[in-house]
């Protein structure tokens, strides 16, 4: 685990530091609670705020109280000292059940996310203009952005495809996906986004142009080839995976050679960075 200093997430309180730490292999963070109580709560200390408000939780049943990991971080005294912590969704449920005026604001926006939310169960386009704005805002033109959309379309048609040749697990769709980045790339798709220096951000969102092709041509190759020939279970629809990613790498191997330098970049599309202070294993 990373121990970070999370600009983004710090300035939705107010501009004052929450402690975090970045699970590579989960892909989440964990935030320190008592950093979260003392922005939100007047509490003169803010760790028995926390200690009565967590005897709280569990007397009422609360789910929250079992989320809790406890991990060392870095204190105001510079020593490494274990701390209760939430990820991202834990912390939202932990903002709810404060009565302060100063966490009213983030019930709102809860509020606000979940009736949009529901509103797009009703009427799905207005996720997907969502999503165009989302882009266009990033600076990505409508070119860029069909194709964007398309390649989602292209990734649910392969996962469809994997469905019924009897993949069904969560890990056993990342292990074929990871066989075709690896084949093309060499990486697989956490060891991508550590070389664009990415972390929850999607790795298409920050990929070029070329990039996304060559990904696209690799999942609508497998796709294709896994109609062709059937295959079923983890292991044989790993060698398809493969010869679909085989195929981008074709592609990529000769478009390298005309130019004459790599067209895997490190750059992303982020308007901040992450700063990275010191590399901590997990004290559960």
């Amino acid at each position: 685990m990373n121990q970070n200093k999370l600009e983004t997430i710090s300035n939705l309180f107010e501009g004052k530091e929450i402690r975090s730490i970045w699970d590579n292999e989960k892909e989440e963070y964990y935030f320190s609670v008592v950093d979260v109580i003392a922005v939100l709560t007047n509490a003169n200390i803010p760790r028995n705020y926390w200690s009565d408000l967590k005897r709280k939780l569990k007397e009422e049943g609360s789910q929250l109280h079992e989320n809790i990991v406890q991990l060392k971080m870095v204190a105001h005294d510079g020593k490494m000292r274990t701390t209760d912590t939430l990820d991202t969704k834990g912390i939202l449920r932990l903002i709810e059940s404060i009565p302060s005026p100063k966490a009213e604001p983030f019930k709102l926006w809860l509020a606000n996310l979940g009736s949009e939310r529901i509103d797009e169960v009703f009427d799905p386009e207005i996720a997907i203009k969502r999503a165009v704005n989302y882009y266009r805002k990033r600076g990505h033109d409508d070119k860029w952005i069909e194709a964007r959309l398309k390649g989602i379309l292209n990734r649910n048609q392969l996962t469809d495809t994997w469905k019924n040749g009897g993949i069904s697990k969560d890990y056993e769709y990342g292990i074929l996906t990871n066989e075709i980045y690896k084949e093309w790339s060499g990486m697989t798709a956490s060891e991508y986004k550590t070389f664009k220096g990415i972390r929850k951000e999607s790795l298409r969102d920050n990929m070029s142009d070329i990039e996304i092709i060559l990904t696209d041509l690799g999942e609508v190759a497998t796709r294709e080839l896994a109609k062709e020939y059937n295959p079923y279970g983890l292991e044989q629809n790993k060698v398809i995976a493969q010869m679909g990613g085989n195929v981008s790498k074709i592609a990529k191997d000769n478009l390298e050679q005309k130019l004459g330098k790599s067209i895997i970049s490190n750059q992303n599309n982020l308007n901040y960075k992450y700063l990275e202070e010191n590399k901590l294993e997990n004290k559960n």
